[in-house]
């Protein structure tokens, strides 16, 4: 099973792709199957994704502004056009202190 929401073929920003909202985090699918994903984030400051693990590696692209990663109760400051890898079964958290927008990208097999 696969899910798309932005058509293929064409040439799409990304950044302009999801929107902020006040006092929220939106997420929006690009692509989902069960192989992987990639989501799209836009965190408005002082937004987060609370302390959690994954079975897989998951890689953070920051595509507008600078969020801070928590991996392991390590910070670590992304900035726009900067990746990181969050690894497979390790505590991790996303955290605002500015508004920001990153791409997600988990690969299951």
């Amino acid at each position: 099973m696969s899910e798309r929401n932005f058509n293929a073929g064409e040439v799409h920003t990304l950044k302009d792709m999801v929107e902020y909202v006040s006092g929220s985090t939106v997420s929006k699918i690009i692509t989902r199957s069960d192989k992987g994903n990639i989501t799209l984030f836009a965190f408005d400051k002082g937004q987060n994704l609370s302390e959690h693990s994954a079975p897989f590696d998951a890689i953070v692209q920051v595509i507008d502004g600078s969020g801070t990663i928590i991996i392991n109760k390590k910070e670590y400051v992304v900035n726009v056009g900067q990746m990181i890898i969050m690894p497979a079964n390790v505590p991790h958290a996303v955290e605002a202190k500015e508004k920001f927008k990153m791409v997600l990208t988990m690969i299951k097999a």
